[in-house]
């Protein structure tokens, strides 16, 4: 068994709640929603990225705006719905759960 897919799975398992967790604090663009989750050691690439927030705005979690560019096509920027913020309370509560049963289960004596 290779332990860097084991360790990439893992992260895969909390990549929608890290999402909606960077969008819970700023309506953001999604390079800069990639850029916070790299420098969270959470590596993710455009093509993870966007069918994930696809998901989440058609789940009802995610709306966006566009917004013009200076240089370029104009830009659409993410932001939680009432029912996503709903969603990541109630995601912030089973992740502080997960926490507390996977220290409990992996303590060492």
């Amino acid at each position: 068994m290779n332990v860097e897919n084991t360790k990439a799975q893992m992260r895969k398992g909390v990549l929608e709640y890290c999402i909606l967790s960077v969008l819970g604090q700023d309506e953001l663009y999604p390079p800069d929603i990639i850029t916070r989750l790299k420098e969270a050691k959470l590596i993710v690439v455009e093509g993870t990225l966007y069918p994930l927030l696809t998901r989440l705005k058609d789940a009802g979690y995610l709306t966006y705006r566009w917004e013009e560019s200076r240089s370029g096509p104009p830009r659409k920027y993410y932001k939680l719905t009432p029912l996503g913020r709903k969603f990541l309370k109630e995601l912030d509560e089973t992740w502080d759960e997960l926490v507390t049963a996977v220290s409990k289960s992996t303590r060492r004596n």
